[in-house]
């Protein structure tokens, strides 16, 4: 019972994790209409900048976090909506599918290229010991991720249904044109979505890094989950990929415990698929009526 409890723990804190990311897909597909296959990537980005902050310019952590939030959010933020979903949204979600592809292949590159294949050590902003909670030793790490993560998840909750921006933002995303009569400006709602994203992709890369540790590719695996976890949950629902996050990063830790770490990756396709299949809308996701 011990040994589940930990791993439940250490579960929901990963899940957590790509639950964060998640939020990631989510919001950007309500508020535009944008599907973001670069996420894993844009995750990656910012512990690199984090990395040359801290080694290259002699910062400590808190700092240089705060400045990769800030240049997260213009070049992943207002760089990536200006350069590459506004001039293509209007062809369709096709093309920016291919586009967002491109960005991830070329993220990739330009990270090892920049920083070479070497697989680079992160600082982790807990404390790394042990703490006695019930009688069961629990990781000091998995606990701050935790609760961080669900801090940060209840916020984005809070934002986008207890206030003005954020209700604005959900007419914004169910239907734009009347938003825009309602006096809405749909642009800018639009574009805080984008500047959410890149300071939870910031955060995400903060919290991830110290286990994934910072190399080029570390962003494949975690965008993937990500985008299982999003589906998993509903695509049009916040809570959705909160939920499919969880479960994605508790069953990978039981899978791996108790039956075999070699099958650990193949949980979230494996979960993906079954909700694909039986609720092609996600667990928290509503049927959408389909004109013809």
């Amino acid at each position: 019972m011990t040994d589940l409890f930990q791993l439940l723990i250490s579960g929901i804190a990963t899940g957590g994790c790509y639950a964060l990311a998640a939020l990631g897909f989510t919001l950007l597909w309500q508020a535009s209409g944008t599907i973001n296959f670069a996420l894993g990537e844009m995750v990656m980005l910012p512990a690199f900048m984090m990395l040359f902050f801290i080694r290259g310019a002699g910062l400590p952590l808190g700092i240089a976090f705060l400045l990769t939030v800030t240049v997260s959010m213009l070049v992943l933020g207002v760089g990536f909506k200006r350069l590459v979903v506004d001039p293509l949204i209007r062809h369709g979600v096709i093309p920016l599918v291919i586009a967002t592809l491109g960005l991830s292949i070329g993220f990739k590159n330009l990270a090892r290229v920049a920083y070479s294949a070497q697989v680079f050590t992160f600082p982790s902003i807990f404390p790394d010991q042990l703490i006695n909670l019930a009688g069961v030793r629990v990781s000091v790490a998995d606990l701050g991720t935790l609760a961080l993560a669900c801090g940060v998840a209840v916020g984005v909750q809070l934002l986008l249904n207890r206030t003005l921006t954020g209700r604005a933002m959900q007419a914004v995303a169910q239907n734009r044109d009347a938003a825009r009569v309602l006096g809405i400006d749909a642009d800018r709602m639009v574009m805080y979505a984008f500047l959410i994203n890149a300071a939870l992709a910031a955060l995400t890369a903060l919290l991830v890094t110290p286990v994934y540790l910072a190399k080029f590719d570390m962003g494949d695996g975690l965008g993937v989950k990500a985008f299982y976890a999003a589906i998993i949950g509903g695509f049009s629902s916040s809570r959705g990929a909160l939920l499919g996050g969880v479960l994605v990063g508790v069953l990978e830790n039981l899978v791996g415990a108790y039956i075999s770490p070699g099958y650990k990756d193949g949980v979230a396709l494996l979960l993906f698929l079954v909700v694909i299949v039986f609720r092609p809308e996600g667990l928290l996701g509503q049927p959408q009526a389909r004109r013809v």
